[in-house]
Parts: C-alpha cells; structure tokens; sequence
C-alpha cells in the first residue's frame, strides 16, 4: 500500500480562539471577516452619481474608471463620495435599493453632506 492510502490526523495542541461547527478542526475553514460597502461615486466630467455595492472599494473604483462597467464607461474620473458598511451582503443590497428607490440627487447629495 501506498502513503497516500494511508490516513493522517494531526492534533491541535490548543484550541482556536473561536467556536467553529467543525468536528475536526482540520476541516475547519477559517473565515476572514469581509464586510461589504455601498458606495456613491461621482463623475465631474459627466455631473453624475452612481450607486453600488461591493466587498472591495479599491478595485470597484478601478473598474469603474478603467471602463469595464457599462454605465461609468463614459468617464474616468469616478471619485468616491459616500461608503457605507454592512456585516452581510443582504444588508448591503437592501440599502443600495433604498438610495436608488429614492431616485433623488438631492437626498445623495444630502447623504454626502451628512458625513463631511
């Protein structure tokens, strides 16, 4: 028989600061804590807000001025105005609907003024 065959199981010597619901710790998967951001960029060149949703900012924001999203293809020069954020995407997807249900310049604008 091979080594491959053969089962090998390593003990922890301590505990891991967290509770997990894994029987084997080795089959634990270890999760990093990833929040998630609504956003609100602008445009100068287009006089434009967009509004999204995203776990990383950053290359979010590259994309959009690199031109790999449909509606912000038109400009590059998309800077960042408003963030927000939420332990779930649940909650993040819910309030990016409720800002764009208000279909409103002036309540974004209002959002942006409330944290300067």
């Amino acid at each position: 028989m091979s080594n491959f065959s053969k089962s090998t199981t390593k003990k922890f010597d301590i505990s891991p600061p967290f509770s997990t619901s894994f029987k084997s710790p080795e089959r634990a998967i270890f999760c990093i804590y990833m929040s998630f951001t609504v956003y609100i960029i602008y445009s100068k060149k287009l006089d434009k807000y967009y509004v999204g949703y995203i776990e990383n900012i950053e290359i979010r924001l590259a994309q959009h001025n690199s031109g790999i999203s449909d509606y912000t293809s038109k400009a590059t020069d998309w800077e960042t105005k408003y963030v927000e954020s939420f332990d779930t995407r649940q909650d993040a997807m819910k309030r990016e609907k409720e800002i764009k249900n208000k279909k409103s310049r002036k309540y974004i604008e209002w959002l942006i003024s409330s944290v300067c």
